[in-house]
């Protein structure tokens, strides 16, 4: 039986997640499209950029992840305690760089500057967005919306992008993280689109053995490829 969210995702309490993301009846809509023969590979390049955009502003790490034809995967930490640490400013700087002033299609940084200040001078909503930039919800939202809506407009068309929620499963220890994290890696491989991790394209894993290649004898303890640049940020133990 399926658990509510609320009993998978604790909002106070910091842990990993394996979150899938799929297409509107898992339809090609990042794919090859083999009904009308068109192409839209190009937005996995999206859903990567905005990823790895979002990491930098919410208090969550990423660990790994894979931008598929016609879903997503995402292995995350959430932590709270970091978004806690953050002063009202930073709170507001951050949220602003999520939800910028635009005018026009362009941002206007005056504008920003302004909402950031009025957001660090009000405690109710400096409170307000400092529990939503700790929230993977949140995240998922602010990843999957903006997709949903440039993909739409270069369709011309309206409606659904991506199936309902997200599908979020907890990861309650090292094993767990590093099964799943090696199960995201490989699913390009595992769909046939490549065969090799040097050919995995919009995928965590090339990041992370560019890393391994310039500190060959280091062995550092696994991080997030992106996201909760702290020193708080746990690392896992890796094998032998």
């Amino acid at each position: 039986m399926t658990l509510p969210r609320r009993q998978t995702v604790d909002p106070a309490v910091p842990g990993f997640y394996h979150c899938v993301s799929r297409c509107v009846r898992r339809a090609y809509l990042c794919g090859q499209d083999a009904y009308t023969g068109q192409s839209f590979e190009h937005r996995k390049a999206w859903v990567e950029q905005r990823l790895l955009e979002l990491a930098r502003w919410f208090s969550l790490g990423v660990y790994a992840y894979a931008v598929m034809s016609n879903h997503l995967h995402l292995v995350v930490h959430v932590d709270p305690a970091t978004a806690a640490s953050w002063s009202a400013e930073e709170v507001a700087r951050r949220w602003v760089s999520v939800f910028s002033v635009c005018v026009d299609g362009v941002i206007d940084q005056r504008a920003c500057d302004e909402r950031a200040r009025a957001i660090a001078a009000d405690p109710a909503r400096s409170a307000v967005c400092r529990e939503r930039l700790a929230s993977l919800s949140w995240f998922m939202r602010c990843l999957c919306e903006p997709i949903a809506r440039r993909a739409n407009r270069e369709d011309g068309c309206t409606g659904r992008f991506w199936e309902g929620r997200y599908r979020c499963q907890a990861l309650l220890d090292d094993q767990a993280v590093l099964a799943c994290m090696a199960y995201v890696d490989l699913n390009p491989i595992r769909a046939g689109m490549c065969d090799s991790l040097e050919a995995s394209v919009h995928t965590s894993i090339p990041g992370r053995m560019a890393e391994c290649s310039r500190q060959p004898d280091a062995a550092p303890p696994l991080a997030p490829v992106a996201g909760l640049a702290t020193t708080e940020a746990p690392a896992l133990t890796t094998a032998e």
